[in-house]
Order: C-alpha cells, then structure tokens, then sequence
C-alpha cells in the first residue's frame, strides 16, 4: 500500500473499514465454538461493530471513556475494542485469571464505566467488586447461561444490546459517523497495563500513530500479508496479542483464529496451521516437553531414529533454514529427516505451515531455540515493551541466532547509555502512563527516548542487541565477577523437568537456585519408573527426583563454565520448592514473569538455608486456592550442593 493509499487510515477503526471495503468476503475472524469454526468476513465483522457500537451508544457511552474487556479470545472482544474505538472511547482489555483485587485496581483506576465480560464466572468477580467501583455504570457479558435470575438493572447480553443498537440506528448513526471520522493519528487507541514485576501495574496509554505504525513496519518487515493465518490464544491484556491479532490483522487484512478454550488450543493450532505464530518460552518449552514425554513411550527403534535424526538436524537445519550452503549429502539425508521425523513432527506441533514465527517476553534457551529451528520452523526472537507498542529490535532473515535479538525495528533508534542499560525512541513510543506524570518522566524523556530497564551491548560487526538480564537484576558477586541470574535460569528451563528456576547470587560468594519441577513431565517419568507419588509436594522431594534435578544444575554448570563472562554464576546449591510458584499467590504476574522480589521475601528461610550450609529446612507457605481462600501448606526440604566447574576468572572491572 502506497502512502497515498493509506493517508486516510489515521485510526483503526478506519483500517477496519479500508479491510470491509478491499477484502468484503475474506474471511476475518474465526472462532471454534461446540467443536465446529465458525467464520466471519471482514464486511461482516465490520456489521458486528457498528451494531455494538451503537448499542453502546444507547447507554450513554461518550469519547474518552473507559471500556473494560475480560474474556478469553473471542471475536466478539475484538469487536468490542473496535466498536468502543468507533465512539471515541478507549477499550482497556484485563487478565481474564485476574483475582477480585487486581480487577478493582485497575477499573478503578482507569475509572471504567462500561465492562464487556465473557460469562457468569466474570461478572460475578465483577458484582463481587462493584461497591469499590465508583464509575462503573454498566455490564455487559457475551455468554448469557446462569445469567437469567440476575438483576438486570445494570446487565445487557452482548447480542441484545446489539439488537437495541440497530433499532435506535437512524437516530444515532450521525453521531457514530461524526465520532468515527473525527478520529485522529493522535488519538488514544489504546490502554494497556503492565504485568506488574515491580509493583502496581501502568496504564500504558497507545495512540492510532503507535499501533498503525508499528504495526505497518513490523508487517512490512516480515512480508505479512492477507493470506496469512494466526491462532489468537494469549492473553488479550497484553500487548502481543493486540498488537498482533488486532493491529497487524487489521493492517494486513490476514485472519484471526481464536480456539475453543485453552484446553482445546493444541488440537485447534494443528487444524488451523498457522502460517504467522508468537509464542513466549514457556509455550515452546511446554511443546517440546511434551514431544520429549511421547519419544520417552515410543519403541527403542523410534526413539534410535529420533535421536539420529534429530542430532542431523542440528548440525546443518539451522543453515538451511538461513539459506547456507549445505553439503548434498546431508541435504538429502535432512530431507529423509523430514520426511519421516521432522515433518510429522511439525504436524503434531502445528507448525507444518509456518513461515514466520517469534518468541518475546523474556529470554528463550538457546538449546530450546535451535531445537525449532534444526527442524525447519523460521523462529526468530524479537525484544519489546508495551511502551514500545512490542517492537524494539527483530531478527532478519537470514541473521537468526539464539544469542541476540536482531537488530532494531523499522524507525526504531537504540542506543545503550554509559551503564549498559538500552534505550529507545520510535513511532510506537507510548504517549504516557495514565494519572502517572512522574512514573512518565523517569521512563521517557523530552526527546522521546524510553528506558527499559534491561541491560545489553550491541555486538561488533554485526550490529546485533545481546541482552544480558534487566539492570535492576544484573549485578557482582562478592569477588567482582559479573551475576546475571536470568541468563542461568533460561539455561535451566531448557530441560523439560524443569518448569521454573529463580537464582539468587548478587552480592555472595556463590549462587544459588529455587527450582520448579514440571509436574507432567516428571510425573511422566515416575510413572514409567514405577515411582508412586501423591501430589507434587511428594514427588518434588523424591530422592530420585532431586538426583534428576541435581544432575541438569550441574550439566547447566558445565556450560556455564564456557562463558568467560558469567562463569561465575554456576548453581552451588539447591533446593526443589514444595509449590509451583503462581500468579494467585503473587509469586508470578499473569504473563507468568517471576516476581523476584516478592519470591525473595516470602523465602526467606530457605535463601537464608542454602547459604548457611543447612541440610534440611522446615518452612511453611500461605497459598490461594481456586475459589479464593487463603490456606497453608508445610513441608520439610532438602538442600542439596551441585558439582561446580573451577575456572580462572578476572574480576568484572
């Protein structure tokens, strides 16, 4: 599209009615639902817009209010955002897991007045809430069972208020179309909120510049094009998923494909076979535990091929896939490979036809990384921020490496201040945080320039970002030597028995580690060695479980070792936790991004017992169960010592 061509799209929803007009009866949305997809094309969706959006209308919705939006992905919910942007207002979707507390946070602190919720379980934390709410006027809710013997004095069913919006269509159609086109490049598309690490989360406040933008360059940079085909599944809080299934969707005119529900995801990714796929770590590590799961049940003359084929398929998948001059020898013996192993593997995955597929949102495995791309899958990494609408730096073609993530975006600049901490300014750079001046000032500066927090080098010569951890984590251990915690713990989660690993080092002579094991994939392995458990908290202190555990740490020591740099950071001693850490708890954020902080204060007694030389510590831990109440669960530990490799070392200057 030619700048001409696109003068007029200063806004998204003017994207929506560029897509209803070139592509009319494309497909734009498909949802399964009871099993079977259902489809609509972009003139369609467009109907289902403007319908909402005058229903919206009849309740009084004004430019500049907030609309909240909670459900799991359902083309309604996007439908939802276009049609509060279609009215000047501004969508602000939340974390559908999100706990009563941080819903009333941040609908009271955006002052929402009208909330799109999916079913009953919604609006009942809603109504749980609603006296804290001072603003909020209305609720709206697409699923309508359970709902009957509510009082309706502030309920609307989504479809009925779109019924009521098309009868007051003649009195209010001017009005829409007055607010539509009144919509400008500057103008908040947007609100967003961060996952909340350190503290409270932040209304990242997007206008249509940052999102069409970024959303223009991050296509063009890729080739996406109306063809192509994404699962819309991660959470629609967070700014990959709007950015990706909204954003580049209404750019490109590509269709989103939401599943049935998580439990259905794989089995809908394997239908649909996306040919544009994002995916965090934790998901690819997730398949690949479960890859490694089915190998270990298969016949010793698959798993002998697997094996085989697999370790080909590291040495020259990479390079083909990079378009490298590869031997014909080994081409034809990877194309057996593919035929046989690669192939249907990638079929089982779901990733038979990727052309382009990414992973952000904290730092992949190399191991992880290159095991995707030696069987054909073109993952590369991207680094973002949702203050930077995602995209920072990405990973041409051809420039793949799991040790950097590219360089940066199309209009992107990054430059690295005197203490290593990256810094940025772009067409995506947010507007501000939202009733948060000064939270604004110290995160951007009157140039536009964002800091990140993070730590990193551009490297020499190929002009590539390294990241080594965030510059709030990144520190020295006691004899000077450099401690970057994040860059040991990926290293660890590469094992499928390992579902989350939280090092602790800075400042002390040695580091240490909390280790999550990954119930399916150790239960796995009990089961096929006749080990019985009842629970996690059981099998977590199995004694064969924690040599498993022991023997990774010190594998991990070894490579480690290798790295000049960060050898100081080998695993010294251990510890399995009794819990998995969880979001309900406050130990992770609901991007499953571990709260460091807060897991350092609630363990304090086992922290303090690693590096005090006790064997075993008793501990006991307040938990959250499914329907709120708080309880508590103990256990005794065992602390274990893990094999270190003796390097010579200088002190980091």
């Amino acid at each position: 599209m030619t700048a001409i061509e696109s003068a007029d799209l200063v806004s998204v929803p003017a994207l929506l009615a560029r897509n209803a007009s070139k592509f009319g009866e494309k497909a734009a949305y498909r949802e399964k639902e009871f099993g079977i997809w259902q489809s609509w094309s972009w003139a369609e969706a467009a109907q289902q817009v403007e319908d909402l959006a005058l229903g919206l209308l009849t309740l009084g919705a004004e430019k500049g209010d907030h609309i909240a939006i909670a459900g799991r992905n359902r083309p309604y919910f996007y439908w939802s955002m276009l049609a509060a942007q279609s009215i000047g207002a501004i969508p602000v979707p939340i974390y559908q897991d999100a706990v009563g507390d941080e819903i009333s946070y941040v609908l009271d602190h955006c002052n929402a007045r009208f909330i799109v919720a999916g079913d009953q379980e919604q609006v009942d934390k809603i109504l749980e809430i609603k006296d804290n709410l001072k603003n909020l006027d209305h609720i709206i809710y697409l699923d309508a069972r359970g709902m009957r013997k509510y009082d309706h004095a502030m309920l609307s069913q989504f479809h009925e208020l779109q019924k009521v919006g098309v009868a007051a269509k003649a009195s209010l159609a001017a009005d829409l179309e007055f607010r539509s086109s009144s919509l400008g490049y500057d103008d908040t598309c947007i609100m967003l909120y961060t996952s909340g690490t350190t503290g409270r989360p932040k209304g990242v406040v997007l206008s249509n510049r940052n999102v069409i933008e970024t959303s223009k360059n991050s296509s063009i940079f890729d080739g996406l094009k109306a063809s192509d085909e994404v699962l819309a599944y991660l959470p629609m809080a967070w700014v990959g998923d709007y950015t990706f299934s909204m954003g580049q969707a209404l750019w490109t005119g590509f269709c989103v494909n939401c599943p049935e529900s998580p439990e259905t995801m794989m089995t809908d990714l394997r239908e649909i076979g996306p040919t544009y796929y994002f995916a965090p770590p934790r998901v690819f590590e997730n398949q690949l535990t479960d890859v490694m799961i089915r190998m270990e049940d298969a016949s010793k003359l698959k798993r002998w091929m697997f094996k085989k084929a697999m370790a080909h398929a590291k040495t020259v998948g990479p390079a083909l896939l990079s378009g490298l001059s590869v031997g014909l020898m080994d081409r034809i013996k990877y194309l057996l490979g593919d035929i046989f192993i690669y192939g249907p593997l990638k079929n089982t995955l779901g990733f038979s036809r990727i052309r382009v597929g990414y992973t952000a949102g904290e730092a992949i495995g190399p191991e992880l990384f290159d095991f995707y791309r030696s069987i054909g899958i073109n993952l590369k990494q991207l680094y973002g921020q949702t203050e930077a609408t995602v995209f920072i730096t990405l990973q041409p073609d051809g420039e793949v490496r799991a040790d950097t993530v590219g360089v940066p975006a199309p209009g992107v600049e990054v430059r690295i201040s005197d203490d290593g901490e990256i810094h940025y300014r772009s067409p995506g750079v947010f507007v501000e945080y939202y009733n948060n001046p000064e939270s604004t000032a110290s995160t951007k500066d009157e140039e536009g320039w964002v800091a990140t927090g993070d730590a990193g080098f551009f490297e020499e010569g190929t002009g590539h970002l390294r990241i080594i951890d965030r510059a709030k984590d990144v520190g020295k251990m006691a004899d000077g030597s450099l401690y970057a915690p994040k860059y040991v713990e990926n290293k660890l989660k590469f094992y499928p028995n390992i579902l989350e690993a939280v090092v602790f080092g800075s400042g002390r002579q040695f580091c240490t580690a909390f280790i999550n094991i990954d119930l399916n994939a150790v239960g796995n392995w009990a089961e096929r060695n006749n080990i019985a458990y009842g629970g996690y908290q059981e099998l977590s202190q199995h004694p064969e479980v924690l040599d498993m555990i022991q023997s990774h740490i010190e594998e991990t020591n070894l490579s480690i070792a290798d790295d000049s740099m960060l050898s100081g950071c080998q695993v010294n001693r251990f510890l399995v936790l009794h819990k998995e850490l969880d979001a309900d708890d406050g130990e992770m954020t609901r991007t499953r991004k571990v709260r460091r902080r807060i897991v350092e204060e609630k363990f304090s007694d086992l922290i303090t017992g690693l590096y005090d030389g006790s064997e075993r510590v008793a501990t006991a831990t307040e938990v959250t169960y499914e329907d709120g109440r708080k309880g508590s669960i103990s256990a005794t530990l065992e602390l274990r010592d893990a094999a270190i490799v003796a390097v010579q070392r200088m002190a980091a200057e």
